[in-house]
């Protein structure tokens, strides 16, 4: 396969595809039926400076053409992700972009 290797940024990927923020957790997730680092890069799901639970169930709202979501940004918060998350995706050899809200 030829290079498919692109610079965003300043960021040097290995290839144009990039996990979407909020749809692949941290990777690690999909680790069994997929190896993240074959990605160019895995953006994390929304981090704020401190942890938060999201919003109480029902979080999801069938209707006749689609979904309503409103998981209410969950995450374990900035030094959380930094001290538990991204070890393991440096680990596994994923390019990370950090999503970082405020």
């Amino acid at each position: 396969m030829g290079d498919m290797t692109i610079v965003v940024g300043g960021l040097r990927l290995r290839n144009p595809v990039i996990a979407a923020a909020g749809t692949f957790g941290f990777g690690a997730e999909y680790g069994e039926i997929y190896d993240p680092a074959r990605l160019g890069a895995v953006c994390t799901k929304g981090l704020t400076l401190r942890p938060r639970d999201g919003n109480p169930p029902p979080r999801l709202h069938e209707t006749a053409c689609g979904l309503l979501n409103s998981i209410g940004l969950q995450n374990p918060g900035i030094d959380a992700f930094i001290r538990e998350e991204l070890p393991r995706m440096k680990e596994q050899g994923i390019t990370v972009i950090a999503n970082v809200l405020s």
